[in-house]
């Protein structure tokens, strides 16, 4: 099926190809270590070859499923924040989601590679932009935090280019690849000391052995 195809299906967004969703703790960026419900939607034409959730890539694998029972399960919980990650989840219409846990005046935070038009409310943007697909130019001002992945030094020099297109109460994060973090966090730790508007982020989520 074609991903045209799959749009059709999702009634203005009143349906999602869900991978999963669960609570767990935010481990990485400025909202690290905060508990949070995750909302994970399949489909990225993205394609980052050291992405560690590529079998989210394809999103006819995962049926759409009801928003309204995923908001249901949300509120089952304690949770305070949602998380919607992908994948690439501004594929989607999120107008509908968004408008369904703001009802109950929930946080609801977006982690997003910027590729696609912003649709929905949130109270943060997480704007972690890739070269080989760069974000749209509007996405850039309505970041709350920009959270660059890194696996060699062109990704600091993209991260810097990066940099002056956000706003300047924008957060800034390096964020080591998880497969050569041991090869770069040094280096990214001297980077951020000899240029302090960067902060690190880490995967602490791995860490802990949570998803």
């Amino acid at each position: 099926m074609k991903f045209n195809n799959v749009l059709e299906l999702l009634e203005g967004g009143k349906l999602l190809p869900l991978v999963e969703d669960f609570y767990t703790i935010q481990g990485e960026g400025f909202h690290t270590g905060k508990p949070a419900y995750f909302i994970r939607l399949g489909g990225c034409d993205v394609g980052c070859k050291w992405c560690d959730a590529k079998s989210t890539w394809n999103p006819n694998i995962y049926p759409p499923v009801p928003v309204d029972d995923i908001v249901k399960r949300a509120l089952s919980c304690e949770a305070q924040s949602i998380v919607i990650t992908g994948g690439e989840p501004l594929l989607y219409p999120l107008d509908y989601i968004t408008q369904r846990l703001k009802e109950h005046r929930i946080q609801i935070f977006l982690e997003t590679s910027g590729s696609h038009p912003l649709s929905g409310t949130f109270d943060w943007i997480c704007l972690s932009p890739k070269r080989q697909q760069p974000p749209l130019e509007a996405i850039y001002e309505k970041a709350g935090e920009l959270k660059v992945i890194v696996q060699n030094d062109e990704d600091i020099v993209w991260a810097e280019q990066c940099a002056v297109k956000v706003p300047e109460k924008t957060l800034l994060y390096l964020q080591p690849e998880w497969s050569v973090y041991e090869t770069v966090i040094g280096k990214l730790v001297e980077y951020a000391k000899q240029h302090p508007r960067w902060n690190i982020s880490v995967q602490t989520h791995k860490f802990m052995h949570i998803p």
